[in-house]
């Protein structure tokens, strides 16, 4: 009869269920599991960017991919730079932008629905 494997073997036993981590969003302070939240991070530099491994050292936040999340962050509130007690700086917001994932989709769709408007207002004048 063989004997299951230890604890401490760093193997899961048949049937255990692995616990994720937790994380907060720091915009909306919703918690969600870690791989599905984005860490920024304030390296020794001094600078914030984007950690894709969730491994990077530097004082890290996360945030969720709500658009509203990631404006939230990164505008007036600076909930970002207060989190990760650093001031942002102009060329650090640039690139954080240019990195997020759903600033990107964001930014398509809102384009998208002025083109609809745009659209519709044009019609609405040859109405008139």
């Amino acid at each position: 009869m063989a004997t299951p494997p230890s604890p401490r073997s760093g193997t899961p036993r048949p049937g255990k269920v692995r616990r994720q981590p937790q994380r907060t969003c720091v915009a909306c302070r919703d918690t969600s599991d870690k791989r599905a939240l984005t860490r920024l991070v304030r390296g020794p530099d001094g600078h914030v960017h984007l950690d894709r491994t969730g491994r990077a050292n530097g004082r890290g936040a996360y945030l969720c991919d709500r658009p509203q999340c990631w404006e939230r962050a990164l505008g007036r509130a600076d909930v970002l730079g207060r989190a990760l007690k650093a001031t942002l700086s102009a060329e650090d917001r640039a690139a954080i932008r240019e990195e997020a994932p759903s600033l990107e989709a964001a930014d398509a769709h809102d384009d998208t629905n002025e083109h609809k408007d745009a659209t519709a207002d044009e019609r609405a004048g040859e109405d008139a």
